[in-house]
């Protein structure tokens, strides 16, 4: 996947808190650009387009990827909207990141694909694999993953875990409870106007 690398700062100003991005914090809250402190309406496509940007920098996705999320979930039950949510906060990477193991998804990539992260006693280096409930997340022995994961860990603010996972101090393991449910997904959208965006392409 082309990650992006560019200004993060600028994608949050424009399109709002995107915790899977960065922890960082804007000190301008004006959108970027020329223009960005003149208020601007936007068109219809431009609101559905935004809601999919958001969907998009959060999960740390391509084009090509969300639109083959959006055709895997309207090929499952239920509502469009709330199975692509779902597909996309039980990937591994993602769930890694709201363990508290990493500070945002990027970083919960590295981890692993470098190898710290170990998922039912196998080492698991592909972020985009998909969790089920009772899954067992863990670190592995290596002393790096240790020292960097600590960092995070010692933090007071520390992000707290979400209902359908749960983490334990003691063993320094996390285990998938259920499926995600929508009030427990990390992000402040409309998948309905996702839905729509993509009606036409998939």
């Amino acid at each position: 996947m082309s990650r992006y690398r560019g200004p993060r700062l600028r994608i949050i100003r424009r399109l709002g808190d995107l915790p899977g991005l960065t922890s960082k914090t804007p000190k301008k809250q004006n959108p970027p650009g020329q223009h960005g402190t003149s208020a601007k309406k936007l068109s219809q496509y431009g609101i559905r387009l935004q809601e999919k940007q958001k969907l998009r920098f959060h999960y740390g996705l391509s084009e090509s990827q969300l639109i083959r999320y959006v055709r895997h979930a309207r090929r499952l039950k239920g509502s469009t909207g709330e199975v692509l949510l779902q597909l996309l906060e039980m990937r591994l990477d993602n769930v890694v990141f709201r363990l508290g193991l990493a500070s945002t998804i990027p970083a919960a990539r590295q981890l692993i694909r470098h190898g710290h992260i170990i998922v039912n006693n196998r080492k698991e280096t592909i972020p985009s694999s998909q969790c089920t409930p009772k899954d067992k997340i863990c670190l592995t022995q290596k002393t790096s993953s240790k020292v960097f994961v600590s960092k995070i860990l010692d933090i007071e603010n520390r992000k707290a875990v979400p209902s359908f996972l749960s983490w334990d101090n003691e063993k320094n393991q996390g285990v998938v409870n259920t499926i995600v449910e929508r009030d427990s997904v990390g992000l402040n959208l409309n998948e309905l106007l996702i839905v729509e965006f993509y009606s036409r392409k998939v």
